[in-house]
């Protein structure tokens, strides 16, 4: 079997969407495994930026079928308009299939997850307001409305009606928010169902079938191992697991499937939204490193918080996943520093230690210990093999290689698509 994945290793924001259309072009089916419209992957062809947040980052390749899979929650609304935005662009997503056990996102979930970040004041989690998490525990406390109950008219509106009776209570009693009126929201989906039902199919199924026929299939997750739902800096965390064990849940395919894990890592630290972020650069530095990277939110536009690489952070990325590749990206924006700062570990009270607490209250207590490495001042973007970086770049990329004890098979050294210097070939 040859089935390949590619996941975040630190918070998200590292550059998936341009790995995953790297290899999109080279493998016969490309699968989204979890999460929703709350990601945001940036493809960069000829100059041209493309964000997308719904469909997988291969939909570029027209060649490869591109399945959005059991584990991601569909707001169809959102995946029409970036369809519709696509196709303006004459980009065709004819090539897209979606599961039918994929849980479908409500407007109500959006109207819920807006109105829970509000009631909690200073205590927010820092979602995306997209809806995420009230589908995800819908779906989990089993009430909630999958792609497949849009086939039969009548039963999507047993379940709409009784999901309505539900959350409207919840909407007008806990939060004293406008109720949603069924007729209205029949109407809206009677509209969209005539376009995602013909795209359905058992996506296990098919998934599976190309795997044992030796295809290759590229299994893509949104955000990243520190946003996991386990192993994240909980509660600062998505409402999935983002990690290769995902995709074993997510699409339905067994762990001997998996070939390559290649996790993303950014030459440095961001981060958006609440939570612990022990090298946070709360100062000039930071504003440089936000601004010389474009480091504001694809799906929000949020200015993402910066900071130096945290390296206990990859590590336990390589761990959990069992990473056989990394894939190091916006090396390009570490250019021009005269030293650049590491963190190898942490100083909690007194104590050192190099994994992450589970306590967040402990965890907010962690000082970053620095390893300082040389900067370089040569411009990196037009290098295409190893040796034409500078040595000190060089000694950045074996440095993380020696901490991880993974190999950094691609170094890219500017946001195009073909900007990538290729140590060891990912397929």
């Amino acid at each position: 079997m040859s089935g390949y994945v590619v996941v975040g290793a630190q918070w998200g924001d590292e550059g998936k969407g341009k790995v995953v259309d790297l290899l999109g072009s080279r493998v016969s089916m490309v699968v989204r495994f979890q999460g929703g419209n709350n990601a945001g992957h940036t493809v960069v062809t000829g100059g041209k930026k493309t964000i997308l947040h719904l469909l997988p980052s291969g939909i570029l390749n027209e060649n490869a079928m591109c399945v959005i899979g059991p584990g991601v929650v569909v707001n169809p609304f959102v995946l029409f308009q970036e369809i519709d935005t696509l196709a303006r662009e004459g980009c065709s997503c004819s090539h897209l299939r979606i599961s039918d056990r994929a849980h479908l996102l409500m407007p109500y979930h959006v109207e819920l997850d807006e109105l829970m970040e509000k009631a909690a004041g200073d205590a927010k989690i820092g979602t995306t307001k997209n809806g995420i998490g009230p589908c995800y525990a819908d779906k989990y406390t089993r009430i909630g409305i999958r792609t497949c109950d849009l086939v039969n008219r009548e039963v999507f509106a047993e379940k709409l009606k009784m999901a309505l009776d539900i959350k409207n209570e919840i909407i007008t009693k806990v939060y004293g928010g406008k109720p949603f009126d069924f007729d209205e929201m029949m109407t809206q989906f009677d509209a969209v169902r005539e376009r995602l039902v013909p795209m359905l199919i058992d996506a296990t199924d098919i998934i599976n079938k190309a795997l044992k026929e030796d295809q290759l299939v590229l299994f893509e997750g949104a955000q990243a191992n520190m946003l996991d739902i386990n192993y994240g800096t909980y509660p600062y965390v998505t409402s999935s697991s983002p990690t290769a064990a995902g995709v074993c849940e997510g699409a339905g395919v067994s762990p001997k499937a998996l070939d390559r894990i290649i996790g993303v890592v950014k030459a440095y630290s961001t981060r958006v939204g609440e939570g612990p972020f022990i090298t946070e650069l709360n100062d000039a530095v930071g504003e440089d490193m936000r601004t010389r990277g474009g480091e504001y939110g694809a799906t929000t536009g949020r200015p993402r918080r910066c900071g130096w690489l945290d390296l206990p952070v990859v590590h336990q990325a390589v761990v959990i996943n069992g990473l056989t590749d990394i894939a190091l990206t916006k090396i390009d924006i570490l250019t021009g520093y005269d030293q650049i700062p590491v963190c190898v570990g942490y100083d909690i009270e007194g104590t050192y230690r190099e994994t992450i607490p589970a306590s967040l209250h402990e965890y907010a207590k962690a000082k970053p210990v620095y390893k300082y490495l040389p900067g370089w001042k040569e411009d990196i973007s037009g290098c295409r093999s190893f040796e034409e970086l500078p040595v000190n770049c060089q000694n950045y990329v074996k440095f993380i290689e020696e901490y991880c004890g993974t190999a950094v098979s691609l170094v890219s050294v500017s946001p195009d698509r073909d900007a990538n210097i290729i140590r060891r070939s990912l397929i």
